[in-house]
C-alpha cells in the first residue's frame, strides 16, 4: 500500500528550491523532509545533488550562519551549537570552521549578561553554592568551562555592582 503523502521528485525538488531560495538549509534537514514525503534514497541523493551543485545549499554557508544566529540571538555556547549542528548531520570540517571563526570575545559578550543576570537571581548559603549554580547553568547553555571560570572569576565585580545601587 502506497503511502499517500508521496510526492514525486520533480515537485519536492521545486519545493526544496523554493525554500532554501528564502533561508539556509542543510542537506540533513532537506532529507529528513524528503523521507517524509515518502522520496527512494536514490532520488534524496538526486534532488540534493541539484541543490548542491546550484547552490541552493552549502554545509560552510549554512553552519557559519546557524553558528552566528545562535551566539548572537538565542545566547548559546559552543558546546550546544556544536550538539545542534551533530543532530542536523552536517560534516564535522564545515562544524568545525564555522565554530572556529567565532572569537572567544563574542562568547563571553554573551556569557557575561547571562551570568550577571542569573547572579541575583540565585538564592546560595555560600560564594561556593553560588559558583556551582552558575556554572550549571552555562553550562547547560552550552558555553566552555574555560569561559565560564573566567566570567565567574570576574563575578566580585557584580557583587560591587548590587552595592553601588
Amino acid at each position: 500500500m502506497e503511502n499517500k503523502k508521496t510526492v514525486s521528485e520533480e515537485k519536492a525538488l521545486a519545493n526544496l528550491a523554493n525554500l532554501c531560495s528564502k533561508g539556509e538549509h542543510c542537506a540533513g534537514e532537506l532529507i529528513d523532509k524528503m523521507r517524509r514525503w515518502g522520496l527512494d534514497e536514490a532520488a534524496q541523493e538526486r534532488v540534493v545533488a541539484y541543490l548542491e551543485e546550484h547552490h541552493f545549499i552549502d554545509e560552510t554557508r549554512y553552519c557559519h550562519a546557524f553558528v552566528e544566529d545562535k551566539v548572537r540571538f538565542d545566547g548559546w555556547g559552543r558546546r550546544k551549537i556544536e550538539q545542534a549542528l551533530y543532530m542536523k548531520r552536517v560534516s564535522r570540517e564545515a562544524m568545525d570552521e564555522a565554530l572556529n571563526s567565532v572569537p572567544d570575545d563574542d562568547y563571553l559578550a554573551v556569557l557575561r549578561p547571562l551570568l550577571q543576570s542569573k547572579w541575583r537571581t540565585i538564592k546560595a548559603r555560600t560564594p561556593y553554592e553560588r559558583s556551582m549554580k552558575l556554572i550549571k547553568y552555562a553550562m547547560g547553555r552550552g558555553f566552555e568551562m574555560r569561559l565560564i571560570r573566567q566570567c565567574i572569576d570576574e563575578a566580585a565585580d557584580f557583587d560591587d555592582d548590587d552595592d553601588e545601587s
